[in-house]
């Protein structure tokens, strides 16, 4: 159930995507071809207009078609032949509403949370080496470190766990004023009952409509800002190829969380679960389309850059022809990389 489950979310989540565009094409007066939701062959399709609705076979995501993405066909209304303020919309216009669809079903399963987990230093064991006058104090507020924000306690353990080091440059809200303990020691150390920890507990605040769309926001950025980390992870070889997931790893995830959740809660939690882990590949999805890359949404922003940088001091246009040339060469790669990495993720589940 749950791998059916999995498919058709990861179809809304691209489908949502070309939504976007759609949208964002046809608020600015960009002709609009063809808006198609899944993939295949069509079982339902309308004209309507200048634009072709269709619904197709396959729940994988769906496609926005304008008229001249790739080349000037000399409509007026062509994506071609819009101002670069209207491509840099349309072209954002999926990625943010990836993002949207984060923070709703983070949200969404936010409403079934007792509290969230603040940065707000409630305890400490006895004896504690970390809170004393001139270091934590009960009551302090985490607020980074290493100058990463702390939203919340996760964010915490995150951090100190991927310092070089022990010693970490700290600031907290004390008293509503920032106060920095510069090289601060914390490291785990063994406690009463055996278990090592740092010895500091974190107060819970209580479930309000504020906290909930608070957290529920601080949430969706901490899932663009992991997205970020583990980008640079990958570039400096923390991660390697091996360590990526596409479709197939992706659904495979969504089915092992959704049948542990069933073990341990029932359905209905195990939904909450996945749709947790939907919104952070929602989130991703948003990250991953923006980068500089041919083919992607941030390499076609990028050539709009560029395109406006050269016309303001050359007065000449790259030819969209050979920009078109470009992110086909980007699609292939793309293309390539997705199929090592279904082979990999067939590899694995297959091992």
């Amino acid at each position: 159930m749950f791998i059916v489950i999995a498919i058709v979310a990861f179809g809304v989540v691209v489908g949502i995507h070309e939504f976007g565009h759609f949208v964002a094409a046809k608020s600015l007066g960009v002709k609009v071809n063809e808006f198609s939701i899944g993939m295949g062959p069509a079982v339902f399709k309308r004209q309507k207009g200048e634009t072709l609705y269709a619904l197709r076979c396959l729940p994988i995501g769906g496609y926005c078609a304008m008229e001249g993405e790739d080349e000037d066909t000399g409509d007026e209304r062509s994506f071609a032949r819009q101002p670069g303020w209207k491509k840099v919309i349309v072209l954002s216009a999926g990625s943010f509403m990836n993002f949207v669809l984060g923070l709703a079903l983070v949200l969404v399963t936010f409403s079934a949370a007792y509290g969230f987990n603040s940065t707000v230093l409630a305890s400490a064991s006895e004896g504690n080496p970390y809170v004393a006058e001139d270091a934590l104090h009960i009551g302090d507020r985490i607020y980074s470190i290493d100058g990463h924000r702390t939203y919340y306690t996760g964010n915490i353990s995150m951090f100190l766990s991927r310092g070089a080091d022990t010693s970490y440059d700290i600031v907290v809200i004390r008293g509503g004023e920032r106060v920095e303990l510069k090289d601060f020691t914390l490291e785990r150390y063994e406690q009463p009952d055996g278990s090592e920890s740092y010895g500091l507990a974190f107060e819970t605040e209580e479930k309000t409509l504020l906290n909930t769309l608070k957290y529920g926001w601080y949430t969706s950025i901490d899932f663009v800002r992991q997205s970020w980390m583990a980008l640079q992870d990958l570039v400096t070889g923390v991660f390697g190829l091996e360590d990526l997931s596409g479709v197939v790893g992706i659904v495979d995830m969504i089915n092992e969380v959704g049948n542990e959740g069933v073990e341990q809660g029932g359905f209905g939690f195990a939904m909450m679960d996945v749709a947790y882990l939907v919104a952070l590949l929602a989130v991703n999805i948003a990250v991953m389309n923006m980068l500089p890359i041919p083919a992607l949404d941030g390499g076609r922003v990028l050539f709009v850059l560029v395109n406006g940088a050269a016309y303001l001091f050359t007065r000449r246009r790259i030819p969209a022809r050979f920009e078109g040339y470009v992110h086909a060469g980007g699609m292939v790669l793309m293309l390539g990389l997705m199929a090592v990495v279904m082979v990999s993720d067939i590899l694995k589940i297959v091992r």
